[in-house]
């Protein structure tokens, strides 16, 4: 299929052996190199497609962004491609970067300017999020540990992206990279005298220059004054919506001080984290970081106090909560930050069990939770400070699967032996289990989203229904694992053996299966075997 990138076409669906439209008669490979096949998005300054390379052979993917002028007066086409040469030479030097599309190829055709990148394969935030659902506190500090460095090489070649959202970050299917795409708003500061220029006259070289998108642009932004804390307010307003599911102008804003209202809405995040939050967030400029440098130094503090408290119990309870067990034990807090429910978990222990005759497993387990803890105040809030080991240990984990805990989301598994056990419907999400053993377990419907399984163990294991999405599941071994119904949205799987493996009806790519281990024996999705391994 070839599509007409003529923006006055009425028809621009075409056979893909044409060269000339069949609605409109222009011309379908431009630059005598390119075939668009779909649009993917329009505005006003133009419109942007994937396209073919018909002068390579395995005819590549590219993007081509089509950027068109307001007016084809003399004036502003000499403006408009004065600022395209300026773009295009900005986005070759940003190319450098692996985050970053490489920009192919620019030319001009008919009045009309077009810029060709390197294709990215793969989902954006956006689309993820709603695979997987949103994000827990330590997902969003990943994204920021990051993006963040992507950010400050931007800023120190002196480009402001100003349209940074969850839509415009692809996590790259190749390697789970994220790169930051649709530089169309990009600003350079060397157009500012230009673009101050444009403006005072009234004129502008595009239909509309592009100002980024509400939720996610700050004011000195829409007020077309962008400076670098610009796209650090993006970054935070992205951070809110891989929390939520929800785009920041969902939340309101505060009449008095314009800020987003968005603590209601992410009650579940430390004091410390939030803190980054809300300055990331700040309306005026001279509140909020003035670099990506400062966020990442304030981001590891807020991590190393998420670590000395990180199993603290965040309330002290009231004196009727203490003394009734059922106040806990009938809640599910399941959906709290790990560290609050590992310190919940103990206390229902202790308020079924009774402080006066405690088992031998119970002693045990409490101990893998938690030591002698100390008080510590922190503000307003009372907190028990422990030296909670970051490895358990194999009974450990079994003893508290067995006393109903299924939640070890970003803990340390790494090299336990656990064959032949029952853990159904646990959730691992992000937690480290690299080469683990897992061997002849029943680990159906457990969520593995994000895990760390380098070098993992499933050799015949049930994981019928599991989920492995974003997973590192290199070299992994799954040799007759029954894998039916499991996903592997974005899961690494270089050097992963499914040799012998059952995935009927698994969400995975052939990509995915070429860069793992397979064999005659392996049930593919559609429920077959084949010679493809």
């Amino acid at each position: 299929m070839s599509y007409c990138v003529n923006p006055a076409c009425p028809q621009p669906d075409n056979p893909d052996h044409v060269r000339r439209c069949q609605a409109c008669g222009s011309e379908l490979i431009l630059h005598d190199r390119y075939r668009a096949i779909k649009a993917l998005g329009q505005g006003g300054f133009g419109a942007t497609f994937v396209a073919t390379d018909e002068s390579l052979p395995g005819k590549p993917l590219a993007v081509i962004k089509q950027l068109r002028p307001a007016s084809t007066t003399p004036h502003i086409l000499d403006m408009a491609r004065q600022l395209f040469k300026r773009e295009a030479a900005t986005l070759g030097r940003l190319g450098d970067h692996p985050q970053v599309p490489r920009l192919l190829d620019y030319f001009e055709v008919a009045q009309q300017f077009y810029l060709v990148q390197e294709y990215i394969s793969g989902q954006t935030l956006k689309q993820e999020l709603k695979s997987t659902g949103p994000f827990t506190e330590y997902g969003v500090k990943e994204f920021l540990r990051e993006i963040l460095p992507l950010l400050k090489y931007l800023h120190q070649n002196e480009v402001i992206h100003r349209d940074i959202k969850p839509a415009n970050i692809i996590r790259r299917e190749m390697d789970q990279k994220l790169v930051l795409i649709d530089f169309g708003a990009v600003k350079d500061e060397v157009h500012k005298t230009a673009l101050i220029e444009a403006t005072s006259t009234g004129q502008t070289a595009f239909t509309s220059f592009a100002i980024g998108t509400p939720g996610y642009a700050p004011q000195e932004q829409l007020a077309l004054r962008p400076v670098y804390a610009s796209d650090i307010y993006a970054v935070g307003a992205t951070c809110l919506y891989l929390f939520t599911g929800h785009s920041p102008n969902r939340f309101g804003y505060d009449s008095r001080t314009g800020e987003i209202l968005w603590r209601p809405h992410v009650p579940y995040i430390s004091d410390s984290f939030a803190q980054v939050l809300a300055k990331m967030l700040a309306v005026s400029v001279r509140d909020r970081f003035k670099s990506a440098e400062e966020v990442m130094r304030a981001l590891d503090v807020a991590s190393h106090l998420g670590s000395l408290t990180e199993g603290m119990v965040s309330q002290v309870p009231t004196s009727n909560q203490a003394d009734d067990p059922t106040h806990l034990e009938t809640e599910n807090f399941s959906f709290l930050p790990t560290h609050i429910r590992q310190a919940r978990d103990i206390q229902a222990y202790k308020a079924r069990k009774g402080q006066s005759r405690k088992s031998a497993s119970d002693t045990q387990l409490e101990r893998q939770l938690t030591v002698k803890p100390t008080a510590t105040r922190l503000g307003n809030t009372v907190a028990v400070e422990k030296q909670r080991p970051t490895k358990w240990d194999a009974a450990a984990v079994l003893l508290a699967y067995g006393k109903g805990r299924k939640d070890f989301a970003d803990c340390d598994l790494s090299g336990l032996q656990l064959p032949r056990v029952t853990l159904t419907k646990t959730n691992f999400y992000g937690a480290k289990l690299d080469r683990i053993s897992f061997q002849e377990s029943d680990l159906s419907g457990a969520n593995f989203a994000r895990a760390s399984l380098i070098q993992a163990t499933f050799r015949d294991a049930n994981l019928a229904g599991a989920s492995f999405s974003y997973a590192n599941l290199a070299g992994a071994d799954l040799r007759g694992a029954n894998l039916s119904n499991a996903s592997f949205i974005s899961a690494n799987l270089r050097g992963a053996n499914l040799c012998g493996a059952n995935l009927t009806g698994a969400r995975i790519t052939q990509q995915q299966l070429d860069y793992a281990k397979t064999n005659w024996l392996t049930i593919k999705p559609n429920g077959k075997r084949s010679f493809f391994g």
